[in-house]
């Protein structure tokens, strides 16, 4: 009979303590990332059964539907966003009575494409993937050939489900709310590069504009603007004209809007009316607070653990890509245009 790998096999094998073997496996602090992967790829070689994250629940014996929830360790910070969304993950995935794994990649396992470990013992039965990592680190998760939806990201490179906001029509809806209060010239600012969602949010804001009858100003779309309140100072100082309205493609970039432009002396929503995207606690505390567009975090991991559970039990079905409706949210940082020019 085979003996069973422990434990104090891997480290008699690293002359390491079992301890930092356990602080390894189990993802608490205490070991550094390089001692990490080595106990890592040791329980892999050895042959040892671990759950590489931060739950107490072992995958040595099959028990239930085991779903890992894998995201960047950018992606898991942002608590405001999509530590929500993970709330309403778990939440759901614990009602079904399911097994939930959190995995959280840091840069060295994207760029060396190292996929979590548990992935590599035919125990997990679906993978769901918060927002972005990189193409090359979710195909090779997709290539496992376990179930996999992506949660607020999508890709023509990519083959798995998605759930994703309908970026699009909410911000049409915004900057359509501008142009009805008598806005003519509207920015829009914020980094395209950094997400698929942010490049739909501009096309909404040109679908509005067209719907309209109005014509982009070039001099008005600061596309690689980054969320950082010197980038925008830069921008407002560059203005050749002060537009009456901003469309900001979330909820930093307007509150850092209005706050240079606040400081600068403009008075928001008197001379300068600001509408941001997502909902999120930057939009509630800012002053005044700020026209927004809503998602329903919570009803996204509701939504994806569902097409989680459709996908496993119809796995050659085509692909889905499963758009969320949106709510426009108007409050104090928006109003009627009395401005002709500024």
């Amino acid at each position: 009979m085979k003996k069973k790998v422990t434990m104090q096999d891997i480290a008699d094998r690293l002359n390491i303590s079992k301890n930092s073997v356990s602080q390894a496996l189990t993802g608490k602090p205490g070991v550094s990332e390089e001692t990490r992967l080595l106990v890592q790829r040791a329980a892999d070689e050895l042959g040892y059964t671990y759950s590489n994250n931060r739950n107490s629940q072992r995958l040595d014996e099959k028990n239930g539907i085991n779903i890992a929830l894998i995201a960047s360790d950018y992606a898991f910070s942002l608590k405001s966003f999509f530590g929500e969304i993970y709330l309403s993950v778990e939440k759901e995935v614990r009602a079904r009575g399911w097994n939930l794994f959190i995995e959280s990649i840091d840069k060295d396992s994207k760029d060396k494409l190292i996929l979590p470990s548990l992935l590599s013992n035919h125990q997990i039965d679906g993978i769901l993937i918060l927002s972005h990592i990189s193409t090359d680190y979710i195909s090779k998760i997709i290539d496992t050939g376990i179930p996999t939806v992506l949660i607020d990201h999508h890709s023509p490179y990519l083959q798995a489900d998605a759930i994703l906001t309908n970026n699009r029509f909410g911000a049409f809806k915004a900057v359509e709310h501008l142009i009805q209060l008598g806005h003519q010239s509207i920015a829009f600012v914020g980094d395209i590069e950094v997400s698929p969602s942010y490049q739909e949010r501009l096309e909404g804001y040109m679908l509005a504009l067209k719907k309209h009858g109005k014509e982009p100003d070039q001099a008005l779309l600061f596309t690689d603007a980054g969320e950082t309140q010197e980038e925008i100072y830069g921008y407002v100082d560059e203005l050749p004209y002060m537009p009456t309205a901003w469309f900001c493609v979330n909820d930093g970039h307007g509150f850092l809007v209005q706050s240079v432009l606040q400081q600068k002396g403009f008075k928001v929503p008197e001379d300068i009316s600001i509408c941001s995207f997502d909902n999120g606690q930057l939009s509630q505390i800012a002053t005044p607070k700020i026209t927004t567009v809503d998602i329903d975090l919570n009803y996204y991991g509701k939504k994806a653990v569902e097409q989680l559970s459709w996908r496993i039990k119809h796995k050659d079905e085509p692909i889905h890509e499963i758009l969320l409706p949106t709510t426009l949210i108007v409050r104090e940082s928006t109003a009627v245009n009395t401005v002709k020019s500024i």
